[in-house]
């Protein structure tokens, strides 16, 4: 649960310019996560998410990259938690995970911001992933092969 709600988090932070933790807390309820203040001001403090300013006046939430190519631990553990298998369909990849992290595992996918890949679909359990090409579809797997073999 935590980690999907991690990668809730991330992609409501993305999406929204978040200020408070009540704001958050607000848009994780709405999305089905039972939180409290406190569970929101302990996950804010495990993802090491930081305030940034907007436009002078309000501020947002925010995650800092890590040194690793610019991937997160955290999306590389959504990314392991929830893989299965993948398969490839010219230039479009097909993701199984577990069932109900295809969405969190999308928002990591789209998080790691690759440049082969265009945008992720997610249903419950699978994932189609727009690449821009047939070998970039094949590098891609392979970058995911290198993260989920060094559990």
């Amino acid at each position: 649960m935590k980690v999907s709600r991690h990668a809730k988090i991330i992609e409501l932070i993305n999406q929204y310019d978040i200020g408070t933790q009540e704001e958050l807390a607000e848009r994780l309820n709405q999305a089905g996560f039972r939180v409290t203040q406190a569970t929101v001001s302990r996950d804010i403090r495990d993802m090491k998410l930081m305030k940034m300013s907007v436009d002078g006046k309000r501020q947002k939430y925010v995650i800092l990259k890590s040194e690793e190519e610019g991937i997160s631990e955290k999306y590389i553990r959504v990314l392991r938690d929830g893989y299965i298998s993948m398969d490839m369909a010219q230039n479009i990849l097909v993701i199984k995970t577990v069932s109900g992290m295809a969405m969190a595992v999308a928002a990591a996918l789209d998080a790691m911001k690759w440049k082969e890949v265009v945008g992720c679909i997610a249903g419950d359990d699978t994932i189609m992933c727009a690449v821009r090409s047939v070998e970039e579809t094949m590098a891609v797997m392979e970058k995911i092969r290198k993260i989920i073999s060094k559990k």
